[in-house]
């Protein structure tokens, strides 16, 4: 369930208190005459499943309540309550597989914009992976994939393309572009610094690394391990789904690769430095068509639910 409240313009308190009596899926509906002074009005609350949360939502938008007042919904950890389990039997499909576009939207344009944040994570990432191309070591290519934040960026691109929003797309293409160039050249710079002072004593990196070859040597496997961590992450997004999110870090080498890259290039290894760019650009696109494939499909699913609905609930009427 999650909780929706709302700031309402007296004279238009009456028509969303119908809007959420006859929704389904809505209950424990509160109104507070008057309580809002900044913007003014009444304070309309609900609890809502959250399957039908979209209809409700643009009803909502369609009042003019973005406008002239505010729509605010926040997740319930917990609901003991007889009317909210019948609310969510009534509300169509699954909770899980519900997606709230709303929020989707929100999240991926927080997810695009590049801060410093976003940069000194994937810098950090990066240096991580660029340690573990020079010891082979398979536990540090896995702690530079969690850390690593490139993945909210990539779903915004999903997200935009699937909706048809250039500015978002370019948006997270930039930050993208501009995170992996910087977290590269600061990672370079590092490795540097660390070959000057004699913390790198290799002059390339080795010819022999079982353990991470697989981060410079891109094969039909990458795209495809792309393709499925693309999917999950969306999916995990769009559910809620935290856990499922980390498995999708932790199964794809872009940051690695941008590690690997970034050595590459200080050590002069001209084979590796190929191979790296191929592995980062195979993820990326594997991760964009997989992420707009999914929310394309998830759009027409949930399309076919309300017209199901609808259909049912034109039959019941008759």
């Amino acid at each position: 369930m999650l909780h929706l409240r709302t700031i309402v313009p007296t004279d238009r308190t009456d028509a969303v208190c119908r809007l959420l009596a006859d929704a389904p899926g809505v209950t424990n509906v509160v109104v507070l005459p008057g309580a809002a002074r900044a913007p003014a009005g009444d304070v309309v609350m609900a609890d809502i499943a959250r399957e039908a949360v979209n209809e409700v939502i643009d009803e909502l938008k369609g009042m003019g309540l973005r406008r002239d007042g505010a729509i605010t919904l926040e997740h319930i950890d917990l609901a003991l309550s007889d009317h909210a389990d019948r609310a969510e039997r009534a509300a169509p499909g699954y909770d899980e597989d519900a997606v709230v576009w709303e929020e989707l939207d929100e999240r991926t344009a927080d997810d695009a914009r590049l801060s410093w944040s976003f940069l000194a994570f994937l810098a950090i990432a990066t240096q991580l992976a660029a340690i573990a191309a020079l010891t082979d070591s398979t536990i540090l290519v896995v702690g530079a994939m969690v850390v690593g934040p490139e993945f909210g960026a990539v779903a915004a691109i999903c997200y935009g393309l699937l909706r048809r929003r250039p500015r978002r797309v370019g948006t997270a293409l930039r930050t993208l572009v501009i995170g992996f160039v910087v977290a590269i050249a600061v990672t370079y710079v590092c490795a540097l610094v660390s070959r000057w002072i004699g913390v790198i004593e290799l002059d390339r990196l080795p010819t022999q690394r079982p353990n991470t070859a697989f981060i410079y040597s891109p094969d039909r496997w990458s795209f495809i391990v792309a393709l499925l961590a693309g999917a999950a992450g969306v999916l995990s997004m769009t559910a809620g789904k935290s856990a499922a999110l980390v498995g999708v870090f932790i199964s794809v080498t872009t940051v690695p690769a941008a590690g690997n890259l970034a050595v590459a290039l200080a050590l002069k290894h001209r084979s590796e430095i190929d191979g790296s760019l191929l592995q980062l650009g195979v993820n990326l696109a594997g991760m964009v068509i997989a992420g707009t494939v999914v929310l394309l499909l998830q759009r027409a699913v949930w399309a076919a639910v309300l017209r199901g609905r609808r259909r049912r609930a034109a039959r019941a009427g008759t």
